[in-house]
């Protein structure tokens, strides 16, 4: 398998004499493992300057701390931060592209719509065009894989940088593919818009990993297991419960103090005895105590489970709402109560961090009345028809459903 960047890197001269931004990452790694702008460094062709998304390029910071500009140690690149201190440093100003005429954009996603890499390429692609500039992504496979979407639409009037645009928790698109729906949802001129993509993937390849060893696009994204669960239990961000930030299995480890971790474990076995879609059996769930060494309840032992994947889930944004479903009565039960967060949540404090995320008020407010979920997510069905309709009518996939393409063939 070859990503987009492997493909350029094979023809470092259609960078000659240009000058140009990079938005990358510490996982926009070639095949040879080396970090994206030292290969193209290397190659004669550096580029101008450096643009890190959410978490600093190097991924130095945790979830929404900003991240300041600085110069790269390995190239002396000047690093422009896309994460700062308010919701204006999101997008880059004009001036970021004076003196280039080209974006070239590669990050590794995760394929849910509340992993912010797709909002900041979508956004600066949009600078970079409305500055004369030309935009080029490099794609890479999406985790998640391709075939299966999840989860609703957003409503109007949520959107947020966890819910750019309006595509299901889990859209099954690449990178790319994103931002060509967006391009064409918003009209731009595709003549300045180049995809490089992947070869020797395709929609159903769930287990590309092994061919190609994973590595955190982000600090509490360090295994694909951690990839697999995310667009479920990112939504325990949305309340003061610890969703595993500060130990070793972000996103695997959940609970809070006073949980007990038996009584946990026995509700949610039931729940997704009940599901009857796979999920007991892709997702296992062991008693766990841990305790955080920084974020929520820091320095405190907290009951909960460890959640064990045994094989990709099918449905992972439910499981994770059964998750919250039965985090939050057991929480209600114990000693210290539930909340939500009560902290601004991605530069955002006039909506619950859970609308946001979910992109409606209706899921939280069924469980604050004690209800189930269940009426909600059945609505699911026709938003994610609609949204493979849409991709179907802009013709945004970029890769087959069946056998993979070989090494050089274009999909």
């Amino acid at each position: 398998m070859r990503v987009g960047l492997d493909e350029l890197l094979a023809a470092p001269e259609l960078l000659r004499g240009r000058r140009y931004a990079l938005l990358a990452h510490q996982a926009s790694l070639s095949e040879r493992f080396e970090l994206a702008h030292v290969a193209l460094a290397r190659l004669g062709q550096p580029p101008s300057v450096l643009m890190g998304p959410e978490h600093g390029f190097f991924g130095v910071e945790q979830d929404m701390v900003a991240a300041a500009e600085s110069t790269d140690p390995l190239t002396g690149i000047a690093v422009a931060s896309l994460y700062g201190d308010d919701e204006a440093s999101l997008e880059p100003s004009p001036e970021a592209f004076s003196g280039l005429d080209l974006l070239v954009v590669d990050l590794q996603d995760i394929g849910s719509r509340y992993y912010t890499f797709v909002a900041t390429a979508v956004w600066a692609a949009q600078a970079a065009l409305r500055a004369g500039c030309e935009v080029w992504v490099l794609d890479r496979p999406n985790p998640l894989g391709g075939t299966e979407v999840e989860g609703n639409l957003p409503e109007p009037g949520f959107e947020s940088f966890v819910g750019a645009f309006r595509t299901p928790v889990r859209h099954g698109l690449t990178l790319a593919e994103l931002v060509m729906l967006e391009a064409r949802r918003r009209g731009w001129d595709e003549s300045a818009l180049r995809v490089f993509p992947v070869s020797g993937w395709s929609r159903s390849d769930l287990v590309w990993w092994r061919r190609r060893p994973w590595v955190a696009p982000s600090p509490n994204m360090p295994s694909i297991a951690a990839a697999l669960i995310y667009p479920g239990l990112c939504l325990l961000e949305a309340t003061e419960l610890s969703e595993g930030r500060g130990t070793t299995r972000p996103f695997q480890l959940v609970g809070a103090p006073g949980l007990d971790p038996a009584l946990v474990q026995r509700r949610l076995e039931a729940r997704l005895g009940a599901l009857d879609d796979g999920s007991s059996q892709a997702l296992r769930t062991v008693p766990a105590l841990f305790r955080p060494q920084f974020q929520k309840h820091a320095g405190s032992v907290c009951g909960g489970v460890e959640i064990v994947v045994v094989a990709p889930p099918p449905r992972p944004t439910r499981f994770g709402l059964e998750l919250l479903t039965v985090l939050r009565r057991c929480a209600a039960e114990s000693p210290q109560g539930f909340s939500w967060r009560r902290a601004p949540y991605e530069f955002r404090s006039d909506r619950p961090a859970l609308d946001l995320l979910l992109g409606s008020s209706e899921p939280r407010q069924l469980l604050d009345r004690g209800g189930d979920v269940d009426e909600w997510v059945a609505g699911w069905a026709a938003d994610e028809e609609e949204f493979r309709r849409e991709c179907l009518e802009r013709e945004v996939f970029l890769y087959p459903h069946g056998r993979p393409p070989t090494p050089g063939e274009r999909a």
